[in-house]
């Protein structure tokens, strides 16, 4: 049974810091591609980041750059995303999803897997 578990989230300032980890079990961990994506009150589900499987590039939405890192461990099958300089419109709910392969595509959608997410919430 493929499983993806996110976690880490909770209750913030702004300014301050969180840090999701992704536990994952029932795939070949090392050949997907991990992917963050959130989803805000009423709006649609947004990229955040995406770390490779072939090399471990990563890549990150505009409106996190420079403030969030993503790395993997594909011992323990896990990704964490550090997440610092918080602000009140990163507040959502972070789902990680995986994708056989060492693309990143941005949409959900075009991931193999995804699970119930973790609810970040940054108040101002």
């Amino acid at each position: 049974e493929v499983q993806l578990q996110a976690s880490g989230g909770g209750l913030v300032q702004a300014g301050g810091s969180l840090r999701l980890s992704c536990a994952a079990s029932g795939f070949a961990f090392d050949a997907y591609s991990i992917g963050w994506f959130r989803q805000g009150p009423g709006k649609g589900p947004e990229g955040v980041s995406c770390i490779s499987s072939r090399n471990g590039s990563t890549y990150y939405a505009d409106s996190v750059k420079g403030r969030f890192a993503f790395s993997r461990d594909n011992v323990k099958n896990t990704v964490l995303l550090q997440m610092n300089s918080l602000k009140p419109e990163d507040t959502a709910v972070y789902h990680c999803a995986a994708r056989s392969g060492s693309s990143c595509p941005k949409g959900i959608y075009e991931y193999d897997y995804w699970g119930p997410g973790t609810l970040v919430t940054v108040s101002s």
